[in-house]
């Protein structure tokens, strides 16, 4: 039989951050985590929408523990903010799972500089995942799900020269390299956590086509580019539902079988139930894994030593 949400686990006892909670994916990882015991910390941006994300998930999962966390991944300094909150108030957190992002968007600047897709999607989650990696590996069997997308295959491995694409910006090109970057980050995190001998297992998810606000976003961001306005009526006309497009990130968070180093997504590319998926040669690549953690710590400024930080935390 195929995975479904009634696979999920029982979470009791678990704590849960899940980014970009207050919508699409992220809001139906929480609900689900949620429902089966978890306590989540909803760490989103707009206050207004997580009080509304966190009435609807207790609409339908009245005994649903929650906990508002404010987190613009656009700002270093919030990330920080966010972390040190984080760690202060939950010395063990058992999962991380990195979901929040935008898609084709026209070219800017995050507050730190940074293009905004890669620094939203890539380099916020790793310097999140960075200051969380304490109270991650105090857990028994604690876990980070990276999200990633198809859009990967567009990308390029992050240039320590241009990194940004100066000049040539091309809004899918640019989401391609920051979703690549989630890829490589969740394979090079786990081959560093095994050598560190860490209880954190990183795996990533993909989850193909979904009708979620994050076509429409990107649209309405854009000014409804031709491209942007055709991923949004593919994602509407062909894409799974935001419960079951999340399918991917769940099993990949809670499947007891599954394993760090793994990539879950539809079993036909962009629909269909949550399989493992064969990793391609580029994605396991160390080269082009420690590549772009050099990029992703010079740019962040974080020194993200796996091992240090797990001996220290132990």
């Amino acid at each position: 039989m195929p995975w479904s949400t009634t696979d999920v686990p029982d979470l009791a006892d678990r704590v849960a951050v899940v980014t970009g909670a207050n919508s699409g994916l992220g809001l139906e990882t929480t609900r689900e985590l949620a429902r089966r015991g978890a306590h989540v910390l909803m760490a989103v941006r707009d206050g207004a929408r997580a009080e509304a994300a966190s009435a609807d998930v207790e609409a339908s999962v009245p005994e649903a523990s929650l906990e508002l966390v404010p987190l613009d991944l656009a700002d270093l300094g919030s990330v920080t903010d966010a972390a040190r909150r984080l760690t202060t108030d939950h010395p063990r957190i058992d999962l991380l799972v990195a979901n929040a992002g935008v898609m084709a968007t026209p070219e800017r600047r995050t507050q730190d500089g940074f293009e905004l897709q890669v620094g939203i999607n890539h380099l916020g989650h790793f310097a999140l995942v960075a200051q969380l990696m304490p109270s991650l590996a105090r857990a028994v069997a604690a876990r980070v799900v990276t999200v990633t997308s198809t859009g990967r295959h567009l990308g390029r491995v992050l240039d320590p020269r241009d990194p940004w694409r100066e000049g040539r910006y091309d809004p899918w090109r640019a989401y391609g390299d920051s979703k690549l970057a989630n890829l490589l980050f969740a394979v090079e995190l786990d081959v560093r956590l095994r050598a560190a001998g860490a209880r954190v297992a990183s795996l990533a998810a993909h989850p193909g086509l979904s009708a979620t606000e994050l076509q429409a976003s990107s649209v309405h961001a854009s000014g409804g580019g031709r491209t942007q306005r055709l991923a949004q009526r593919l994602a509407h006309g062909t894409g799974s539902a935001p419960e079951l497009a999340v399918l991917p990130q769940l099993r990949a968070a809670t499947d007891p079988d599954a394993d760090g180093g793994q990539l879950y997504a539809p079993r036909f590319v962009n629909v269909g139930p949550p399989v493992r998926r064969p990793l391609l040669a580029r994605s396991r690549s160390r080269r082009a894994g420690r590549r772009s953690w050099r990029v992703s710590e010079l740019q962040t400024g974080l020194r993200f030593d796996v091992a240090e930080t797990v001996a220290l935390a132990s």
